[in-house]
């Protein structure tokens, strides 16, 4: 149990780094600590959720974590009624997100089971045919951003507008678009949520079952029995695969010497057999190139259809890989071959009734969880991606009339801002006089740009206020890892030098040196055969696992993103260290036991 003693600092007493004074004033007033409500939020646990948000908000990308919240909080209260927990609060603090789950009153809990019941069965009975509905709404959602444009008001309202008497002018449809944009994006995130607190609920529930009838059961066992899965979050790296194995097979590998992609396809082009590999190419980009290098939550974020150097690295190293006789595949056959054994040796033990629970527990868990990792291609990848490139679009646009200087430059300000930005375009174009964006807006813009530098100076603290004497909200064990084991780590209560504790994420025991990515840029720093901690993950760095040999984590619990990918690539992990990509330094040889749940610093680094 925590020290009583020992707790975190309050957010009313962490100070922001020098240079980032005033940047309460970049992001919305209810997503800031305010000093009227001191002695509530003080009241609360709040854990720094890195392992979605890793990075300081720009102004205009704290819309996602509004967005996401928001809507993950609103199915588990108010459309399934999820028994033992409502929404979750959340915070910016110095530029980085901040979670405090609500917990339902225990006693309360019983009483929600009946609506939770009929409204979540419902979807479980139902789960197939609305799940090729909500495939429809998102695509129709993606089709509807893909076919917003801006462009540039023009010298006059065309004459047909007049002639038409459609009674408008462009300026209308651009707000309208900007609205509408916006909109989509929101309508993204309700879908995002419309199955996946469903799907963790199903698992929860196997899970809990499972820890009843059997005594000691690892965790990591339960999370065997729905191992194996085939999920589309998968396919751009399996498509990376083929077009490997195409180029073996066409021989066409000589042209993966090339270093530029641009110069590889021009190489393939002119071969005996590129058309055809060329062809496969090409089917592959649309839409399993619409895959962001990040977790589609920063209007930084690469996607790989608008930056082709980053899928083509990655299939160079599988060509290169197959040419010295490597397996690239992942270990489907060995990981069912484990599952099945698992839950038939555990099922074994059961009594007749207990274990047809047991396989209807498990069938709903293993039908419902794909869609835990599959959402992720369709909404973070595909439909962001497509939300992002038209944001770009805009602020081009706007760049091209003086507004500011750089493509990036309007994620400095907050989505409402964006607003006023264009009526003061339109209003210029209407009276027929300048602008007075071109004027003001970039002093504006360079002082948000030094607040946001100075903020990523300064690493998130793990967590602030008094954290509870035993955690035990469901969600925040499986998804974040976020465990009382945990919080006393944070508060220092293992002192045992270069030991770590974490989740024991998926098994195997390996010693290799570690390499400290920070940062989906820095991925090809990664050479063959280290070991990845970082503070998180992206379901998106599936292609380099054919580098590694296990993962390490500060965040993430048994149902994180970085969890299950390495447990389909058959690689050890261990989550929820806490601080372990701040302990371990690059070029340090370490030990990672993915069924132990341990870290451990085998050789420090020599000073030069």
């Amino acid at each position: 149990m925590t020290d009583k003693k020992k707790k975190f600092v309050s957010p009313y007493a962490h100070s922001a780094p020098k240079g980032s004074e005033g940047w309460k004033e970049l992001y919305p007033y209810f997503l800031v600590f305010q000093e009227q409500l001191k002695e509530q939020e003080e009241e609360k646990f709040f854990f720094c959720d890195s392992q979605h948000w890793p990075n300081v908000f720009k102004p205009f990308d704290a819309m996602t974590v509004e967005f996401a919240v928001k809507c993950l909080s609103q199915y588990n209260s108010r459309h399934y009624v999820i028994p033992p927990a409502n929404g979750v609060d959340f915070k910016i603090h110095n530029g980085y997100c901040y979670m405090s789950p609500v917990a339902v009153d225990p006693e309360l809990i019983e009483g929600r089971v009946p609506e939770f019941m009929e409204r979540a069965g419902y979807y479980f009975q139902n789960w197939n045919e609305l799940l090729d509905n909500w495939h429809k709404k998102v695509k129709r959602v993606i089709d509807d951003m893909e076919a917003i444009h801006f462009e540039p008001l023009p010298d006059r309202v065309d004459l047909q507008w007049i002639k038409d008497g459609v009674g408008l002018d462009p300026t209308f449809q651009l707000i309208n678009n900007y609205n509408k944009l916006i909109s989509l994006c929101y309508e993204t995130w309700q879908y995002h949520f419309e199955f996946l607190n469903l799907g963790y609920a199903a698992y929860l529930d196997f899970f809990g079952f499972c820890k009843e009838v059997f005594p000691g059961i690892p965790d990591l066992s339960v999370a065997k029995m729905v191992q194996g899965i085939d999920v589309d979050l998968f396919r751009p790296d399996d498509e990376l695969k083929k077009l490997a194995k195409l180029a073996v097979t066409l021989n066409l590998t000589d042209c993966f010497d090339k270093k530029d992609v641009q110069e590889a396809l021009h190489c393939i082009s002119l071969a005996e057999n590129g058309g055809e590999w060329l062809q496969a190419w090409e089917k592959a980009k649309h839409p399993w190139f619409n895959y962001t290098s990040g977790n589609g939550f920063y209007s930084s974020d690469k996607y790989w259809i608008e930056h082709l150097d980053i899928p083509y690295g990655y299939l160079k190293n599988y060509v290169e890989k197959l040419q010295r006789g490597e397996e690239i595949d992942r270990p489907t056959e060995a990981l069912e071959a484990e599952r099945d054994r698992i839950t038939t040796e555990y099922a074994a033990s059961l009594d007749e009734e207990a274990r047809a629970i047991f396989e209807g527990k498990l069938g709903l868990a293993r039908v419902v969880f794909p869609y835990v990792e599959n959402h992720n291609f369709y909404i973070e990848h595909w439909a962001m991606g497509v939300f992002w490139r038209k944001t770009r679009e805009l602020s081009r646009m706007l760049k091209e009339q003086g507004f500011w200087h750089q493509e990036s430059d309007m994620y400095y300000f907050r989505r409402e801002e964006i607003l006023q930005v264009l009526f003061d375009y339109g209003n210029s174009w209407a009276v027929g006089v300048p602008s007075v964006g071109p004027a003001v807006l970039q002093d504006e813009i360079n002082r948000r740009k030094k607040i946001v530098d100075a903020l990523a100076t300064a690493p998130p603290q793990p967590a602030f206020n008094n954290p509870p004497k035993v955690v035990t909200e469901p969600f925040t064990i499986m998804l974040w890892g976020i465990t009382t084991e945990a919080v006393e780590s944070w508060l220092g209560g293992d002192e045992k030098s270069g030991h770590m504790k974490g989740m024991a994420a998926s098994p195997g025991l390996v010693e290799g040196y570690a390499r400290i990515i920070n940062d989906a840029s820095e991925l090809d720093q990664l050479q063959q055969g280290e070991i990845l901690v970082t503070r998180v993950t992206a379901p998106s760095w599936a292609p380099v696992f054919n580098k590694i040999v296990a993962t390490v984590t500060d965040i993430g619990g048994m149902m994180s993103h970085a969890a299950i990918v390495c447990r389909e690539y058959g690689l050890p992990a261990v989550t929820g260290t806490g601080s372990a990509s701040t302990q371990i330094k690059t070029g340090m040889k370490i030990r990672v036991d993915g069924g132990k749940g341990t870290v451990e610093i085998l050789e420090e680094l020599v000073e030069a």
